[in-house]
């Protein structure tokens, strides 16, 4: 049942794990990419450990802050994974687990962005709205961050 509530994205970008790592771990870099375009970060709050929590929110382009989500990060090997659950501060939100892996072969790193969601009703109603388009957006903006970090 659990593969029933699974939804993997993969990009390869042309840059070492390292950097990655980093631009997925630290406010000054994820500010700059996370979310879709016209969606930025306006909250982004990191205790970057295990244990350690995160909040963020975006803004769109009303000017409107959306609500606010954030978790605990579960899993950190440097420069290889990155796990963590992430919950909307809304009543009743349920909470997603969210893997980020690094793998590096020649200077090139496939990034695996893995999402497990807690029921099948949240995969749907998160599908529907768009997640599917947001991440790769997001993915996007990353890719031209990587080239400014390099």
């Amino acid at each position: 049942m659990a593969e029933d509530l699974g939804f993997t994205i993969t990009r390869d970008f042309d840059a070492p794990a390292r950097l990655l790592f980093r631009a997925c771990s630290e406010p000054e870099f994820l500010m700059r990419w996370f979310g879709p375009v016209g969606w930025p970060l306006t909250l982004c709050e990191v205790d970057f450990r295990v244990g350690g929590r995160w909040r963020f929110a975006m803004t769109g382009p009303s000017g409107v802050q959306n609500t606010p989500f954030g978790g605990t990060y579960l899993e950190i090997v440097p420069n290889e994974r990155i796990v963590f659950d992430n919950t909307f501060e809304a009543p009743g939100a349920e909470t997603m687990v969210m893997t980020f892996r690094f793998d590096e072969a020649n200077g090139r790193t496939r990034l695996t962005h893995h999402t497990l969601f807690a029921s099948p009703a949240m995969k749907a109603a998160h599908l529907g709205a768009g997640f599917e388009v947001g991440t790769n957006s997001g993915l996007d903006q990353l890719g031209d961050v990587l080239r400014a970090m390099a």
